[in-house]
């Protein structure tokens, strides 16, 4: 998997693939439904100048946005990574018996943020019940990470490498080295800060039952 050591603004070109499917999805769905951006913004409770950002592939999304957005416009997460946007609709039902999904080592859907480099694995799989990501961290202080994320749900985290702070909006920031983990609601405020040299790693899984549509 790639790597982050810096906190450099240049997208890897996986991440500008992956960021370019979501404006193009955005676009279509938002075309289709022949809603403007402001009634957009009213669904995801995200700001018009952000959605236009997104629209033309100048932001890369974090988690909790990419919930917002599915949320907003009755998509299911993995349509936001689909590679035909033309294709993406409320999703229906639940998943199928028998499903498997294989992301090899060093692939699956990224984004880079100023915060994180996410790995989205399976994230072709429509319907899950909870979402997978491997972070990268590259905020090394809190103050450098700013404004805490929060989303639906909750969230499980271990370490895979180095050491990882934790800071939780109604908690004190607790230490996590590797193989520690941790299961919290996500709905608090959360950041997780890189507090080792090198590559801190997190899996975390993000449960999306109360907020993916197909399980509303």
């Amino acid at each position: 998997m790639k790597t982050v050591s810096s906190r450099s603004r240049t997208k890897p070109p996986a991440d500008v693939a992956a960021s370019a499917n979501m404006g193009a999805t955005l676009r279509a769905v938002r075309r289709e439904r022949d809603w403007t951006l402001a009634e957009v913004s009213q669904r995801t409770g995200l700001a018009v100048p952000l959605l236009s950002k997104i629209e033309n592939n100048k932001v890369a999304l974090t988690y909790d946005k990419l919930v917002k957005i599915s949320r907003g416009l009755g998509l299911d997460l993995a349509d936001l990574f689909s590679a035909a946007p033309n294709q993406a609709a409320p999703s229906s039902g639940g998943g199928g018996a028998g499903r498997r999904s294989i992301t090899r080592a060093g692939e699956g859907a990224s984004i880079t943020t100023d915060n994180y480099f996410h790995l989205y694995p399976a994230a072709d799989l429509l319907r899950k019940q909870f979402v997978p990501v491997v972070a990268d961290l590259r905020a090394r202080s809190i103050e450098e990470f700013g404004e805490l994320a929060r989303h639906p749900g909750e969230e499980f985290a271990i370490v895979l490498k180095g050491s990882v702070d934790l800071h939780t909006e109604y908690y004190a920031p607790t230490r996590l080295e590797e193989g520690d983990s941790i299961y919290f609601d996500s709905t608090m405020g959360h950041a997780y800060i890189a507090a080792s040299p090198g590559v801190c790693r997190v899996l975390t899984i993000n449960l999306t039952a109360d907020v993916d549509p197909a399980h509303a």
